[in-house]
């Protein structure tokens, strides 16, 4: 279990295992790879980061993510992987998110991409994203660097 603040001072826990915190959770933040890159999407206000979204009713976790990567970036997902899930322990709420990672099969131009400007892909990602306003806030804690260790050590 690793436990840390984000970038707004809330407390977060993240963990490898099957859904410590929740076997409903409500969001999905999705850790994509295509062709040897890094696939983000760019938020209009946020800026980049990995695709990710609520998990809509009805709805369980693994098709929120596959949905989400599709209308954020048009990519399809070619194996998708459960890595761990997270908990946010903000002043009024706390939200608890499953991370995954995919391997990309493909990505489709689309004519909208929802929220975002769609996909954008990176060779790598800057260790230092504190400071850097091209990132989302998302991509300013440590959830993104454990998973991608996690993610380097079990796939890659």
């Amino acid at each position: 279990m690793h436990t840390f603040a984000d970038y707004y001072g809330n407390e977060v826990s993240l963990s490898f295992r099957r859904e410590p915190f929740s076997e409903q959770p409500w969001h999905v933040l999705v850790l994509c790879r295509y062709k040897n890159k890094w696939l983000l999407t760019k938020h209009p206000r946020r800026g980049l980061e990995f695709p990710g979204g609520k998990v809509e009713k009805g709805e369980v976790a693994e098709g929120a993510a596959i949905r989400e990567v599709w209308e954020e970036t048009g990519a399809r997902i070619n194996r998708l992987h459960y890595l761990g899930q997270y908990e946010v322990r903000g002043r009024s709420d706390t939200i608890v998110k499953n991370v995954y990672f995919a391997d990309i099969a493909y990505l489709q131009v689309k004519k909208g991409y929802m929220e975002t400007k769609g996909p954008s892909l990176l060779e790598s990602l800057p260790e230092k994203l504190e400071n850097n306003r091209d990132f989302s806030f998302i991509m300013k804690d440590n959830v993104w660097k454990l998973a991608k260790e996690y993610v380097e050590n079990h796939f890659l």
